[in-house]
């Protein structure tokens, strides 16, 4: 395994830096940092109602629908994060997200633009859930201790591989802090080294770890790790795609020497 480098780090730290050295006009940065709010105060509380919920097993949430609609409404708001989400990371869902902002800013806004969605449409799913209302285990003592610690484990990996994979684009820093310098929004190379050098997808593996390591489990929790493992699994096909047509042999290489998501341990 190759170390994480700390170009992630150097290039969040500039960026937010150039926000306070290179103030733009009001417009601009007026703008950016509306839009920048939404982002990070959407993206802490998709993530709270993400951590929360699970760690329930799904049984704690604010949704009341009454069954049987209950179930036609969690499988709704289950289908509905892979679905969009897959659509937005496509060329049309690229353009659309173009137009999610004035027109002079959309492009240089579209990573924040997606982060507020994804982060909506996680929150919707994690917080308007229906419980079942069937506990089938819960751990206790050790074992609770146990699953509790993979389960931060598994969290604590979700940021490592969002960190050597760009925190300024994962968290949808991105978008609103190029606009505060009214500059062209930097994206960082293909990563290559911390855990990408051990699997090509750590981000998909480590979220859907988040949903096999919970201390509760309920028939929700069982349903939805099925589902987003599922997605997990699949969705990254659509990125290889994309990589292979943006960095050609460099990708082809990375792809051949670094397995996809189960890492190929050497004796």
């Amino acid at each position: 395994m190759s170390g994480s480098d700390t170009q992630p780090l150097k290039r969040l730290v500039d960026l937010s830096l150039g926000v306070l050295r290179r103030p733009t006009g009001l417009r601009h940065l007026s703008l950016a940092l509306v839009y920048g709010v939404i982002c990070h105060v959407a993206f802490a509380a998709a993530v709270l109602a993400m951590i929360v919920a699970m760690f329930f097993g799904m049984s704690e949430s604010y949704g009341r629908v009454p069954a049987p609609w209950s179930f036609v409404v969690n499988v709704l708001l289950v289908v509905q994060f892979p679905l969009v989400h897959s659509l937005l990371l496509s060329k049309q869902g690229g353009r659309f997200l173009t137009c999610l902002a004035p027109r002079a800013f959309g492009p240089t806004l579209a990573t924040t633009t997606f982060a507020i969605i994804a982060s909506v449409q996680l929150f919707a799913l994690f917080a308007l859930w229906t419980p079942s209302g069937i506990v089938w285990w819960q751990a206790e003592g050790i074992g609770f201790a146990i699953l509790s610690s993979l389960f931060a484990l598994s969290w604590g990996l979700l940021i490592w591989a969002s960190y050597d994979a760009g925190a300024e684009v994962q968290s949808g820093a991105l978008g609103w802090m190029s606009l505060a310098q009214n500059i062209k929004p930097a994206f960082p190379d293909m990563p290559t080294r911390g855990l990408f050098s051990i699997i090509r997808q750590p981000i998909y593996v480590s979220f859907a770890l988040t949903t096999w390591t919970v201390p509760i489990w309920t028939p929700d929790q069982l349903f939805l790790a099925v589902i987003l493992t599922a997605y997990c699994l699949l969705a990254p096909r659509m990125k290889e795609r994309r990589f292979a047509k943006r960095y050609g042999a460099r990708f082809e290489t990375y792809q051949r020497e670094v397995p996809y998501v189960v890492p190929r341990f050497k004796g």
